[in-house]
C-alpha cells in the first residue's frame, strides 16, 4: 500500500475515533442536562419541604453538573479541555487519596502504602509546577 494511502486510512480512522468521542460527550451532554432540569424542578417544586442542608447539596451538585457541561460543550466545539482542569483534578485526586491513606494506611500492605505515598509526593510536584 502506498503511504498516501496509509495516511489516509489513519486519518479516517481518527477521525471515526473522534466521531465516536464527540458521539459519547454529546450523550453525556444530554443527560446531564437532563439532570440539571429535573433537579432544578424539584428545588422549585419541593424546597419547602426539603432541609436546608439537602438544598444546599442539591445546589452544589448542581454547580459541579453547570461545570461539566460547559466542558463537554467546550471539548465537543473547541477539541479542548479547560485549561485548570487539570491543576484542579490534581488537587482533588491529592485530597481524596490523602483522606484515604489517613484512614486506610494501618490496614495497607507496605507495598501499596509506598507506591500510594511516592504518588502524593509526584502530585504535590505536578501542583507546584502547574502553579
Amino acid at each position: 500500500m502506498k503511504q498516501i494511502e496509509k495516511d489516509h486510512n489513519v486519518n479516517t480512522d481518527k477521525s471515526k475515533n473522534l466521531g465516536l468521542e464527540n458521539a459519547h460527550r454529546i450523550d453525556d451532554l444530554i443527560d446531564l442536562v437532563e439532570k440539571h432540569t429535573r433537579t432544578e424542578r424539584h428545588l422549585e417544586q419541593h424546597s419547602d419541604i426539603s432541609s436546608p442542608e439537602q438544598i444546599e447539596h442539591s445546589r452544589e451538585i448542581q454547580c459541579e453538573r453547570e461545570h461539566k457541561i460547559e466542558n463537554l460543550k467546550n471539548i465537543i466545539a473547541y477539541g479542548q479541555h479547560e485549561s485548570d482542569s487539570e491543576l484542579e483534578n490534581l488537587q482533588k485526586n491529592y485530597h481524596y487519596s490523602q483522606g484515604y491513606l489517613d484512614h486506610n494506611q494501618e490496614h495497607m500492605n507496605e507495598e501499596d502504602l509506598e507506591r500510594a505515598t511516592e504518588k502524593q509526593e509526584h502530585r504535590k510536584d505536578q501542583m507546584k509546577f502547574l502553579k
